[in-house]
């Protein structure tokens, strides 16, 4: 069995799902998952509802930084591996409120490791030697690049400019302290925006696709220029599944989907995707784009330099950005249901809160 952190989030979801379609497609044997999620509000369980019902798949709500929870989920179910992908991630949500992403992000890590550790060093010899913790992290923990920089890669030092990046380059520290100092099994993987199916609808992608399907602004900071490299969330999973089985013990390993792109033209390649698949009655969606007040801080740009996990692992992106951004759309239109179960009252307090104190 793994152990996956965040398992009925974004990433962790997908993951879950990637997982099993994994071992079908190779022939491999089933190997169940024991997801261990908060299930806050960007939590649900929807998301991986086939496998929980299946039996594949067996889902503990609790806090990672409940130390008692993970050390009985981890004597209970006995995991090979834990993938962490627990984390609050939303940069906005993290200016408004970083309280909760230094619990979650930092001492929830803290925890986690504390207690991995001591189940690590109880195991026999030939289970200790096959044990892995992998730490799922994010570009943003480099700071931001101007146009002409090279793009990120492992070396580069570390430059937090939020709340929310500044509490994963801490757990990023926590996971390479530990294994330097204890020797503990640790991977870390940096990867760039991911998007794709089950993306909650605080974030760029997928809010453009709603608001423009509701006739809601569709709300660019700033001037849009800002640039990010995005990365189709299955490539990811797929990324994280290979740098689990040939990853170097205490190494990082940078996953980028080589597409940089403004968020400008993030957004009007969605509209002109609805002007094809959902046209409205009147008009264009990109009527709708409405320019607003900056983040504090923004970055200008990320972009990831992936060599080393291609070289080593062998691991490359398989969806473009036109061909990723295809399949999203497509997903959010036919899967109004889930759409619906992430839509809640405090979701829309979210909105007005972030949005409406931006003057256009």
């Amino acid at each position: 069995m793994i152990f996956i952190t965040g398992g009925a989030g974004f990433i962790g979801g997908n993951f879950v799902h990637h997982w099993f379609e994994r071992l079908a497609k190779l022939g491999l044997p089933l190997e169940p998952v024991l997801v261990f999620d908060k299930l806050t509000y960007a939590g649900n369980p929807l998301t991986i509802k086939a496998h929980l019902d299946a039996g594949r798949a067996t889902l503990v709500q609790a806090d990672i930084a409940d130390r008692d929870a993970v050390r009985q989920a981890l004597a209970q179910h006995k995991p090979r591996a834990i993938l962490h992908f627990a984390a609050e991630s939303h940069v906005d949500r993290s200016i408004h409120g970083p309280g909760e992403f230094i619990h979650t992000n930092m001492v929830g890590t803290f925890s986690l490791l504390e207690e991995t550790r001591a189940y690590w060093g109880a195991m026999n010899a030939a289970d200790k030697a096959d044990f892995r913790f992998l730490h799922v992290s994010t570009d943003e923990v480099y700071g931001s690049l101007s146009d002409t920089d090279p793009a990120f890669n492992e070396t580069t030092a570390y430059a937090p400019n939020s709340p929310y990046s500044a509490s994963k380059a801490g757990s990023d520290h926590l996971v390479r302290a530990y294994h330097h100092t204890y020797g503990f099994p640790t991977l870390t993987t940096n990867c760039s925006n991911n998007y794709g199916p089950y993306h909650f609808p605080e974030k760029l992608i997928p809010l453009m696709i709603l608001n423009a399907l509701d006739g809601k602004p569709l709300p660019v900071y700033g001037d849009g220029l800002n640039v990010r490299d995005w990365l189709f969330v299955r490539d990811h999973c797929e990324a994280i599944c290979q740098v689990l089985e040939k990853g170097r013990l205490g190494e990082t390993y940078n996953v980028g989907g080589k597409n940089e792109v403004k968020n400008i033209d993030v957004v009007t390649t969605i509209c002109r995707k609805l002007d094809a698949l959902r046209p409205k009655a009147t008009g264009k969606y990109e009527d709708q784009i409405t320019y607003v007040a900056d983040r504090p801080g923004h970055d200008r740009r990320y972009a990831i330099d992936p060599s080393k996990i291609e070289r080593e692992i062998g691991w490359q992106p398989a969806e473009t950005f036109t061909s990723g951004i295809d399949k999203t759309v497509q997903w959010f239109l036919d899967n109004t249901e889930w759409i619906d179960s992430v839509r809640s009252g405090a979701y829309r307090d979210w909105l007005n809160t972030n949005y409406q104190s931006r003057v256009a």
